[in-house]
């Protein structure tokens, strides 16, 4: 039986290794964007990534971000994802401010852009607004900052402190680099543990943070809804915050991560007091078209 077809271009990109599907739906847009991101993201019968990433019209910014990890369940933000998705925004003429304002699940986030003599974008500065620390805000199973908070996983207790960057965040200091030395299942059985326990209701991001000296940290990251990714920018925010309301480093580091460094810094007092800005590369890999059913495209909303 004959089916009309249709085709879906999109662009490959990634922050740090941190990579996703990005698709422009400005005039159409997936049906069943969860079960798109699912198809795509596979890294054997897909295009292969971290999930989908939407560049969708708003009417609270220049643009927003919609996006869906790998398993389709829905992201409220990402860092080293949006960066990419304000290079795109600019390349493609979508917008023509600097910064640009993006809409996404955890409100307004402004996006700062270097570029060179001819235009094209080096680095991105996200403005990630303040850190969340109220246990239930985050949403955690207990009142108040969660801080050095011992929490049994399995046969194993871990002091914890859990962040929220618009999602929530587990991060665990380690004394020594064996987590790095982990193999890939090993690892994720780990972090498995954390993303799914009770604690955290909506699931949680887990961070595993080494410090190295006051300015610089070195982390491995187990996401929700994706599993181990090379990077993780709100994680890298949230390991810093984490670090210096411990005082195991200072409120600006950078944070070596397997994809690549980002730069981070929790500002204390003038303009902009107690927001964390993160700094890095977005990069794009190649693009594409994959074939869909026409039935797969709705228009988007205006």
């Amino acid at each position: 039986m004959y089916r009309p077809m249709a085709t879906l271009e999109f662009v490959k990109m990634h922050g740090c290794g941190n990579d996703y599907i990005y698709v422009v739906a400005d005039r159409m847009r997936p049906a069943d964007p969860a079960a798109l991101a699912r198809r795509v993201s596979d890294r054997r019968f897909g295009v292969g990534g971290d999930g989908l990433i939407m560049l969708t019209p708003s009417r609270r910014a220049d643009i927003a971000m919609e996006m869906y990890n790998a398993d389709g369940s829905r992201g409220e933000m990402c860092g080293n994802g949006i960066r990419c998705l304000a290079r795109l925004a600019w390349e493609r003429r979508l917008v023509a401010k600097n910064p640009l304002a993006i809409e996404t699940d955890a409100g307004v986030k402004h996006v700062a852009l270097k570029l060179d003599p001819s235009g094209r974008v080096l680095e991105a500065t996200v403005d990630m607004g303040e850190p969340i620390l109220e246990g239930r805000e985050i949403p955690a199973a207990a009142d108040g900052p969660i801080i050095d908070y011992p929490l049994q996983a399995a046969d194993r207790t871990e002091k914890i402190t859990a962040v929220s960057m618009g999602n929530p965040h587990c991060v665990i200091f380690v004394a020594d680099d064996a987590v790095f030395k982990l193999s890939d299942h090993d690892f994720a059985e780990l972090g498995g543990k954390f993303e799914k326990h009770p604690f955290f209701p909506r699931r949680v991001n887990t961070e595993f943070v080494l410090p190295l000296t006051r300015d610089r940290l070195r982390m491995r990251v187990f996401e929700r809804g994706s599993g181990e990714t090379l990077a993780c920018g709100t994680g890298a925010c949230a390991a810093v915050v984490a670090a210096a309301l411990t005082g195991r480093a200072a409120r600006r580091a950078t944070v070596e991560l397997r994809g690549g460094n980002l730069a981070i810094e929790w500002r204390e007092g003038g303009e902009h007091n107690n927001h964390v800005f993160m700094t890095g590369e977005a990069v794009e890999v190649f693009r594409g078209e994959i074939e869909v059913d026409a039935g797969e495209l709705v228009a988007s909303a205006g």
